[in-house]
């Protein structure tokens, strides 16, 4: 009977829990979609090259960080629950009903809600994945081929975390509604909050608040990221904190105090109702804020790796090194686009190597040389010093011995070509290539560079320097980790937008009466949308802004090791303004539906 009446009482608010049902899916989707990512053995070991250990702590630090959103996230879902039912519980119990068996109703009906949004959000999770994935692969170019969209592991989890929070949200929910009067369940919205005001504390706290987070911003500019981590956390999660709690609330003051400003239509109003909500959503806000600034943080720091990838393009002047002239790897080099091709002949012997110095006069060697401007790296390329080839210990002996198959091991001489053909020993030769277009030529380029090696496994040492080469292995590492920032951030954007919406809706029903008097009273319809659509959309934006802010500074922490920390900024913030703005809209249209619905 109890389970009957769960089902019913969730049918009769059939449009109130499809707002719930559909965020509670969204967190199951996105925790699902996390852990498929984290805990995916394949793409962990062959897409993302990278020490375990590392990964280990990363991915542990992740899911500890995403299990701490989804409760925050379910915590305010489970609110908006509660403020939906605890009317009816109240009339229930005011008709007789005994108080256990409203608790096993609460209880149920809880962990119904839960466990199908649970069920359904797994579910859609395996496409949204499958999709996400394919999406970020093909448009990023990135080399993912091992990524698996259903893995019971992750699926297991994914339960057995959310049944466990419902569990225990449907305890509470037992505990706070058996424990409280009737009197209180029915009249639960109608009951004034207070909220202390103490004039010099907060004159005091708003100047804080930006003084901490100027400090944060400051410190963010160190190189001694030890020092920077802990010393931007502290002042930036205070300075945050502070500037919600009193700065913002200061500057509604001020507009409050403007008679011209607040006096117009019912912006009087619309400031009194910002001003209790920042100082009632400080927490939430100064969380929202930080968290966004961590998921625009991730996307864009993952799509920077991408100029990794690039720099090593840069690092290595030659775009393929030819040292074999079987038929495979001819038929690969005629395919190439070539732009210069260089060849040098050598004999070699069993320390030595002769090349015709005749040929390194015709096309003197060219090499990228590695320096530290600003502690910066940067590459210039040269042109290697022909004379000093063949003398030990300089620079361009050792950058050519690189270049060639035992150039390190053995004693290279540039002989006049004469003498060069008179040498006896085994004849070889090598020959750098140029391409027009790396990118476009690159598969075939790797191809000669492994067949080469297939050949003869003794130029692996000497082949895998090569730029096809370094530019795959870094191409796994930039992948991965830019698969992972963009496919984390968007998660997180996500869930913390949908905290802000049930947040905000959690207090609708006790809103309401307000806006009734304000229509009793008068107030045009259409004035009390606007004041709604100004109201939300100032909380919306409030912690958004100070995210953003908060990413700016902080990608200055990347320097030293992404090339150009800032490039590409305005993808992440595109998806920010898109996915905010979705909320936004959504959240005025179920907030609206709620204060201005006609009896």
């Amino acid at each position: 009977m109890i389970w009957k009446l769960s089902f019913t009482g969730i049918k009769s608010r059939l449009k109130d829990y499809r707002v719930l049902f559909s965020g509670l899916v969204v967190a199951s989707m996105i925790f699902y979609m996390f852990l498929s990512l984290a805990i995916n053995p394949s793409f962990m070991s062959k897409d993302v090259n990278a020490p375990s250990s590392y990964l280990s702590f990363i991915f542990g630090f992740g899911i500890v960080l995403l299990a701490i959103i989804t409760l925050v996230y379910l915590i305010y879902a489970n609110s908006f629950l509660l403020s939906m039912r605890q009317h009816d519980y109240g009339m229930f119990m005011m008709l007789g009903a005994k108080s256990s068996r409203i608790g096993l109703l609460i209880f149920c009906e809880t962990l119904i809600t839960g466990v199908l949004a649970t069920i359904l959000g797994i579910i859609i999770g395996f496409g949204l994945t499958a999709l996400v994935a394919k999406l970020l692969i093909h448009n990023l170019g990135l080399a993912i081929t091992h990524f698996q969209v259903i893995l019971p592991n992750a699926i297991t989890w994914t339960l057995v975390f959310f049944i466990l929070i419902f569990f225990l949200a449907a305890l509470r929910n037992v505990h706070k509604l058996v424990h409280s009067k009737v009197i209180d369940l029915l009249h639960e919205s109608q009951k004034p909050i207070k909220i202390s005001n103490h004039p010099v504390w907060r004159s005091v706290e708003a100047v804080l608040g930006i003084l901490l987070l100027a400090a944060g911003y400051y410190v963010m500019g160190w190189k001694n990221v030890f020092i920077v981590i802990p010393v931007a956390l502290v002042t930036i999660v205070l300075g945050s904190y502070f500037t919600f709690d009193a700065f913002f609330t200061a500057i509604i003051d001020v507009l409050l105090k403007n008679k011209g400003f607040a006096y117009h239509g019912i912006r009087i109003f619309t400031l009194g109702q910002l001003k209790f909500r920042l100082r009632d959503y400080t927490r939430i806000l100064t969380v929202i804020s930080l968290l966004f600034a961590l998921a625009l943080g991730a996307i864009t720091v993952g799509l920077n790796f991408n100029t990794i990838k690039d720099q090593v393009k840069g690092s290595i002047y030659y775009d393929a090194e030819v040292v074999s002239n079987s038929s495979n790897v001819q038929k690969n080099v005629d395919k190439l686009s070539i732009k210069t091709k260089h060849t040098y002949h050598y004999k070699e012997t069993s320390h030595d190597l002769y090349f015709d110095k005749a040929e390194f006069k015709k096309n003197p060697v060219k090499n990228v040389r590695f320096e530290l401007k600003n502690n910066l790296p940067t590459y210039k390329n040269e042109t290697l010093n022909t004379g000093q080839i063949s003398n030990p210990g300089t620079h361009a002996n050792s950058s050519f011995g690189e270049l060639v198959p035992n150039g390190i091991p053995k004693k290279i001489h540039l002989l006049p070509t004469k003498e060069a053909k008179n040498i006896k020993g085994q004849s070889k030769f090598v020959t750098f290539l140029s391409v027009n277009n790396f990118d476009k030529d690159y598969p075939v380029l790797l191809k000669i560079e492994k067949k080469q090696m297939q050949e003869n496994p003794s130029l692996t040492d000497t082949l895998s320097g090569t730029k096809p080469l370094a530019y795959q292995t870094m191409l796994g590492l930039t992948s991965g980790f830019e698969f992972m920032g963009f496919f984390l951030g968007l998660a997180f954007l996500t869930m913390l937008a949908s905290t802000l919406m049930f947040k905000v809706l959690s207090g609708a029903a006790s809103d309401k009466m307000r806006y009734q008097m304000l229509y009793k009273i008068g107030a045009r319809e259409k004035v009390l949308r606007h004041s709604i659509s100004s109201e939300i959309g100032t909380l919306f934006v409030l912690p958004g802004i100070l995210g953003i802010v908060d990413v700016l500074f902080g990608l200055r922490m990347f320097k030293l090791l992404l090339p150009h920390p800032y490039a590409g900024l305005w993808i992440p913030f595109t998806i920010f303004i898109i996915l905010y703005f979705f909320y936004y809209v959504l959240t005025v249209k179920l907030y609206e539906r709620i204060v201005l619905a006609r009896k």
